[in-house]
């Protein structure tokens, strides 16, 4: 059982799993832009930002309990670049006081600990990487995000960085991305996912979506 809904953080998701008795199949998780607070079972840790699709194993009756950080509000809770964990899943406690955090993972209602501890830490975001990710999910390009901005190409590489831990063109891509998987889910054939998500062609889609899922866009499907 997997269910999300808005957190009362701004830009924030949370949501919940429970993996059923008898399930034991690896869950593919593509990459979205975003990092997670994440408890476990008793044990906390966040999840960088993806550059590619991890598989998930959880035993049966694993239970979890998260918040998702979109739009590069991450960072300014946990305390360190996004650029830092890209690719990694870090314990909570190599990140926060051990006294910050065993609370969290003793407690009975672990949603409400991790909100109200993502509360205390907030930090307003980025206003620009706030348009820059509402921009990468629309698919502008990177250079009119720039001068929309008013920064320089370097300025929101390095901003970038900071806020979702890879530049500009990376999340653009994990955009176009997350866009095309939406759209072939929803039923739409290859050509006119390729054409509305913003490839070249299909045989672009299909080379990103290797590169990035590990696996045929058909295969991902199922």
């Amino acid at each position: 059982m997997y269910e999300e809904w808005p957190s009362p953080l701004p830009h924030v998701i949370a949501w919940r799993s429970v993996t059923p008795p008898g399930e034991s199949r690896a869950k593919r998780i593509l990459p979205d832009g975003c990092l997670d607070l994440i408890w476990h079972d008793g044990t906390v840790f966040v999840a960088g930002p993806d550059t590619t699709a991890q598989l998930g194993h959880s035993p049966p009756g694993s239970r979890y309990a998260a918040l998702r950080f979109g739009a590069g509000t991450g960072p300014g809770v946990l305390g360190v670049p996004a650029c830092e964990l890209v690719d990694r899943q870090v314990p909570l406690e190599a990140l926060w006081p051990a006294a910050e955090v065993r609370p969290l993972a003793e407690a009975a209602d672990p949603m409400a600990a991790l909100t109200a501890a993502a509360r205390r830490r907030w930090a307003a975001p980025d206003p620009m990487m706030i348009a820059l990710a509402r921009a990468a999910r629309a698919g502008d390009p990177v250079g009119t995000v720039a001068q929309r901005c008013g920064l320089s190409p370097r300025q929101l590489q390095r901003r970038s960085n900071t806020a979702f831990g890879y530049g500009p063109k990376t999340l653009h891509r994990i955009m176009r991305l997350q866009r095309a998987v939406a759209l072939a889910r929803g039923g739409q054939p290859f050509a006119a996912v390729s054409a509305a998500a913003g490839y070249a062609d299909q045989a672009h889609l299909a080379r990103e979506v290797r590169a990035m899922a590990g696996v045929p866009l058909s295969d991902l499907l199922r």
